[in-house]
């Protein structure tokens, strides 16, 4: 199965950058625009994974979960991937994020499943650029520019299957909260 591991911004985020990218929608039909309910943040693609891993893959991503905080973020500005790819950036709690990254990635390689080496940049893609077609993404960039999108924490963190199809769809397989569990509170005691 394909999967990867994300953060899931909140409706309230995720509406607010659909306003921001509702007319550049509309300006470039060319290209092939994510849709707002795919919206996500990855922190590892972890490629095709037999279904074997799977158990040992969850529990070290739940223990990676417990230890990291849950990151206060934002979506600001646009950029690009090349040619290729229209996408807009993370600000917010940076280190705290590269350090979850970092542990989810080494979680995945001692489950035995290689993740890509190359370094990660934080952003949610907006738009692929499809095959043989021509398009020049710095207007849509420069339109982006300023945008700054609410402040949100990331709660959770997800293990997500991913099919391809003509378009493709997303499947919550996991989920952990971020951050150690809360404390119980400790019952009353007995009179004496």
């Amino acid at each position: 199965m394909r999967l990867f591991v994300a953060l899931i911004p909140p409706g309230e985020v995720v509406d607010d950058l659909e306003r921001a990218v509702a007319p550049l929608r509309a300006q470039d039909r060319t290209l092939r625009w994510t849709r707002a309910e795919h919206w996500h943040l990855t922190l590892a693609f972890l490629g095709e994974v037999d279904e074997e891993k799977l158990p040992d893959l969850t529990a070290r991503l739940a223990r990676a979960a417990k230890r990291h905080p849950a990151p206060t973020l934002a979506f600001t500005g646009g950029g690009r991937f090349g040619h290729r790819v229209l996408w807009t950036g993370v600000t917010g709690d940076r280190d705290p994020l590269r350090r979850l990254v970092a542990s989810v990635q080494a979680a995945a390689r001692r489950a035995g499943i290689p993740v890509e080496e190359r370094a990660w940049r934080p952003h949610l893609t907006l738009a692929r650029v499809p095959e043989r077609v021509q398009a020049d993404l710095r207007p849509l960039v420069e339109r982006l520019r300023t945008y700054v999108g609410d402040t949100w924490t990331a709660t959770e963190l997800h293990l997500v299957r991913s099919r391809l199809q003509s378009e493709p769809r997303y499947e919550t397989l996991r989920s952990w909260p971020l951050g150690p569990a809360p404390l119980e509170p400790m019952p009353p005691e007995p009179p004496r």
